[in-house]
């Protein structure tokens, strides 16, 4: 991590060598409802990546009739990237033609860099919640229900996992996680953002 060799959590001293503990997780969730009906919510987060980041990637459908044929664009979809850590940034992948005669599509993308547009001092994560305590501000705080919401949710998940004998998928320090979560996206025909 950041150039540097690091071990993974089962070679860490005093962790038991039959450990069941999670340092990892991939899910496909779903919203039942109209409006979300169909679509693939990919959850991702771990213990000793390559670099902490905090991103969501909104892969828009391609169109069912595409006008330059899917060889054209590389089969990718138009996407949008919003990272909150490490710099806020807001990222729109699109296809274009390129200009001239010839109907040739190129990639592109507009980008609204936080730290290029707003030059003031960030605050630190833990600085700006601190603060917001001070200041009696709860933007960056759940409610109760949220919670209990939150809790419903994971805790059949949690459940599960502890009515099983199967331990946690092992991954090298510093990778994005097991294969098995790229395998996750790749039935969908998806790969997660640095993969694609």
């Amino acid at each position: 991590m950041g150039s540097q060799p690091v071990i993974a959590y089962a070679e860490e001293p005093g962790v038991a060598p039959d450990s069941r503990t999670e340092t990892f997780v991939a899910v496909k969730a779903e919203i039942d409802t109209w409006r979300w009906a169909g679509v693939p919510f990919f959850l991702r987060s771990g213990k000793r990546m390559p670099e902490k980041l905090a991103e969501i990637v909104i892969n828009f459908r391609r169109v069912p009739h595409p006008i330059f044929g899917e060889a054209a664009h590389g089969g990718r979809a138009n996407r949008l990237i919003i990272r909150m850590q490490p710099d806020e940034s807001m990222r729109l992948h699109l296809v274009a033609k390129q200009p001239g005669d010839a109907m040739a599509l190129h990639p592109v993308h507009l980008n609204l860099d936080f730290e290029e547009s707003f030059r003031a001092r960030r605050l630190e994560a833990y600085e700006r919640l601190l603060l917001d305590a001070i200041r009696g501000k709860l933007t960056l705080f759940v409610r109760r229900d949220e919670q209990e919401a939150a809790w419903r949710w994971v805790e059949p998940i949690l459940d599960s996992w502890a009515a099983t004998e199967d331990r946690p998928k092992f991954y090298t320090s510093g990778s994005w996680g097991p294969a098995a979560s790229s395998a996750l996206l790749s039935r969908d025909g998806l790969a997660w953002n640095e993969e694609d």
